[in-house]
């Protein structure tokens, strides 16, 4: 199928026909661009018979559904998307149409229709998805923000899922480099969740680009978000996890991935880390191991703009020492004290300091772990 109107240019017969697929009872995703495939455009479809809409469905109620009377909202959403196309940098991509992004147009059941504020420029550029925990520990925010930038440096744009954790530390990394970042929502366009991530996601939508497939005004349901998690796959060349544990949903993400044919990194971890457990899974699952964004840009073929994780200077011989110490995995402060030969309470003193230095982190049971900015 190929579609000749711009996106915004369209005509209310045309919205109103995509809008009236996306509505008709009974019709997924799959059947439509069976329809689709066969039609053409949504006003063949509704212009077609019973007898030639019933080979391509798999119930007869299917046709019934189609040939209809359009549902109730259709008006509603009509007129509440011709308002959103007015304003400045909205969009809206119908499939088939040239400017469709083609990764996204060659996954299996891509969206209809992908409502796009923002730099819509950015949805064709080479991009790599971050994704992970949204209970993220410090130093998997501190990862993901610096691969993230890392990539961003070296011209390659940042898709994720505008999630608290990882997710947000990721497009703050993208927006932190000419590559900047796309957010895939949940939600309608005009729905933020997280409202925590509401400053993020308006800086996205001037810098970056905020795409989703749900009708305007659709709020948060738990059904949406593993959906969402193909778009995010299908518009990058690969998927890195930077955290996640053993029946994480960021697992969903890069198995779609793989089954898109995408490339899939895994940033390894400590053995004692349950936000590791998912990342080593992938690694056995045959994801690629990343150690620095040079890793995913030598693999992908992509120029390398810098980006292995950095450590900073420490001038102070104690903190060295302590850090030094700790190593990479969790401890209990009463051990670090017997290695340090020091007592264990003046050592909390100091694990306090170096804490609020963003030195380490404090972490459930009385550990503690480094972390390497």
């Amino acid at each position: 199928m190929q579609a000749t109107d711009p996106p915004i240019d369209v005509s209310e017969p045309v919205l109103a026909d995509w809008l009236r697929l996306l509505l008709t009872d009974g019709v997924g995703l799959l059947t439509a661009h069976r329809l689709l495939d066969h039609f053409g455009t949504p006003a063949r479809i509704f212009a077609a018979s019973h007898a030639e809409l019933l080979p391509l469905l798999t119930r007869p109620r299917q046709a019934d559904a189609l040939l209809a009377a359009p549902a109730p909202e259709l008006t509603a959403q009509l007129d509440a998307l011709q308002a959103w196309l007015q304003q400045q940098g909205h969009r809206l991509l119908f499939w088939g149409q040239p400017d469709y992004p083609e990764y996204l147009r060659n996954i299996a059941a891509p969206p209809l229709l992908l409502y796009v504020k923002g730099r819509a420029e950015l949805l064709p550029q080479r991009s790599v998805a971050v994704v992970g925990s949204r209970n993220a520990s410090r130093q998997g925010v501190i990862n993901a923000e610096q691969l993230a930038q890392a990539l961003s440096e070296a011209g390659v744009t940042i898709v994720s899922g505008l999630a608290l954790g990882i997710d947000a530390a990721a497009h703050t990394g993208g927006l932190n480099g000419p590559g900047s970042t796309i957010a895939v929502l949940g939600t309608g366009i005009d729905r933020i969740y997280p409202a925590r991530n509401g400053a993020l996601a308006r800086r996205i939508a001037e810098e970056g680009c905020l795409v989703s497939e749900y009708l305007l005004g659709t709020s948060p349901s738990r059904d949406n978000f593993p959906r969402r998690n193909r778009i995010i796959s299908g518009l990058a060349r690969g998927v890195l996890v930077v955290e996640a544990a053993a029946q994480s949903g960021s697992l969903i993400t890069a198995r779609l991935a793989l089954a898109q044919g995408r490339e899939v990194y895994a940033v390894p971890g400590s053995i004692h880390a349950t936000l590791s457990k998912g990342c080593h899974q992938m690694i056995r699952e045959g994801a690629r191991l990343v150690e620095s964004a040079a890793d995913i840009l030598a693999d992908l073929q992509l120029a390398a703009g810098g980006g292995a994780l950095t450590r900073p200077g420490l001038d102070d011989s104690f903190v060295d020492r302590v850090l030094q110490a700790m190593g990479d995995d969790p401890v209990q402060a009463e051990v670090l004290a017997l290695h340090l030969n020091q007592s264990a309470g003046e050592l909390q003193g100091q694990l306090l300091a170096l804490e609020l230095a963003g030195l380490l982190e404090r972490l459930p049971g009385g550990m503690f772990q480094r972390l390497r900015a």
